[in-house]
């Protein structure tokens, strides 16, 4: 009796410091940068501009346009997933140059070149910083919010805030934390990157992309998101699709040549 006591005080023991861990590396899960150095140069097939935004809190945003032939169809504000930087994420910005739209695509603080370090209040602000930037530099007719993965919940809360022409999510979940269901969460973290709560007040349309074969932010996570969509706005699920790949499906293009 006494054998098993020890052994259940050890495994409540072990768990509890695993508990622990979790909610101090919980940031450093979500968030999985790759920095570069200032002077390291872009490698795309696509012609870009490089920009350098200064925060009002003294940080340095690292931001890429991608410019279309003359007289753009409009205007894409890109937010990236959560790993790596601009050199991987830029490649993708082709699928809208295609279709006549510059992209303008940001790493968040700490990723690439951009400076400080990255939390879900500095990518909320730093999204509407961009956003406002945008608008004074740029003229557009038509402007897109677009977010992939992470990058959704900052797409949807910016949206929440500024009315864009569109909104697409690219593999969206409802909440972060049921992305990593590992440990429950106190109240503080468990409403982190809330796509659900953003889209509650967002009155642009909203179109939404997802595979039936994410295995991260699973088809069914995304769904608990049907019921905050207005008339209008399009649910498209992709057969087979998984969270890496939807670019690899002519449905994908198809989806945005129609929205586009």
């Amino acid at each position: 009796m006494k054998k098993l006591t020890r052994l259940f005080l050890g495994l409540l023991l072990l768990l509890a410091f695993l508990y622990a861990g979790f909610l101090i590396f919980y940031e450093k899960i979500i968030f999985q940068p790759t920095k570069l150095e200032s002077s390291y140069e872009f490698k795309f097939n696509e012609p870009y501009k490089e920009f350098f935004l200064e925060t009002e809190d003294g940080c340095t945003l690292n931001a890429l346009l991608f410019n279309t032939a003359n007289n753009p169809n409009g205007f894409i504000l890109y937010f990236h997933g959560n790993a790596d930087n601009l050199q991987r994420w830029g490649e993708y910005a082709i699928d809208f140059t295609s279709l006549g739209y510059d992209v303008l695509a940001i790493d968040y603080r700490g990723y690439g070149k951009s400076t400080g370090s990255p939390s879900e209040s500095n990518l909320y602000s730093d999204a509407e910083f961009v956003w406002n930037w945008s608008n004074e530099n740029l003229s557009y007719d038509k402007h897109v919010v677009y977010g992939r993965s992470l990058g959704t919940a900052v797409a949807s809360h910016l949206a929440a805030n500024v009315r864009p022409d569109l909104l697409i999510l690219e593999t969206p979940f409802s909440k972060i934390s049921e992305v990593m269901p590992l440990f429950p969460l106190p109240k503080s973290r468990k409403n982190m990157f809330d796509n659900e709560k953003n889209l509650q007040n967002v009155r642009s349309k909203v179109v939404i992309i997802h595979g039936t074969d994410d295995r991260l932010t699973k088809l069914s996570g995304a769904q608990k998101l049907i019921p905050y969509l207005k008339p209008g706005d399009e649910f498209v699920i992709i057969e087979g699709g998984e969270h890496k790949n939807l670019r690899e499906f002519e449905k994908f293009h198809s989806s945005l040549r129609n929205v586009l």
